[in-house]
């Protein structure tokens, strides 16, 4: 989906509609339920074996990500909201939760993330805030730079705020 372009026209679902998705170790799609293709435009032969990062958004900040594979590969479940790319270019916002799937001996094995429909409330807040981090992730002579100016960015947020990243999202 690298070449397909944001249309800037969003795709929503129902409320009690749970787009739902699992993936391996290195993030590759193990299984995705109807509402996810549905959302996302894809057929299942096409998502099965193919990177997570297929619906990902260019708005998405990629300290956010950052943050949530280093939480979740710890072992630890996180909340964030996500802007996603259909395969046309339609974005979708959810309120994402990620967990670790575990074996029987408490090894992380794959991720799980099921995904709501997100707050209008609280995208309010969470767009300008990605705009920002994707603008000095933009900034940056290169990306390893911009990601971690971003993040420090984050972070120095979040420390202003005496709250952690889970606290803060809940907090929107």
């Amino acid at each position: 989906m690298t070449s397909v372009q944001p249309t800037g026209l969003e795709r929503t679902f129902v409320e009690d509609e749970i787009i739902v998705s699992k993936t391996d170790l290195k993030g590759r799609i193990t299984y995705a339920n109807e509402v996810f293709l549905r959302i996302a435009g894809l057929r299942e032969f096409e998502v099965i074996g193919a990177p997570h990062s297929l619906i990902r958004h260019p708005d998405m900040p990629r300290c956010v990500f950052n943050l949530l594979w280093k939480t979740i590969e710890s072992g630890k479940e996180i909340f964030a909201y996500v802007i996603n790319m259909a395969v046309n270019g339609d974005h979708y916002w959810v309120f994402a939760h990620v967990t670790p799937s575990m074996d029987a001996e408490g090894r992380v094995i794959g991720y799980h993330s099921n995904r709501r429909v997100a707050d209008r409330a609280a995208l309010d807040k969470v767009i300008p805030l990605y705009k920002e981090l994707v603008d000095i992730e933009n900034k940056a002579s290169n990306r390893k730079e911009g990601l971690l100016h971003s993040e420090a960015h984050l972070l120095t947020l979040l420390e202003k705020l005496n709250v952690s990243y889970d606290e803060f999202i809940f907090s929107l």
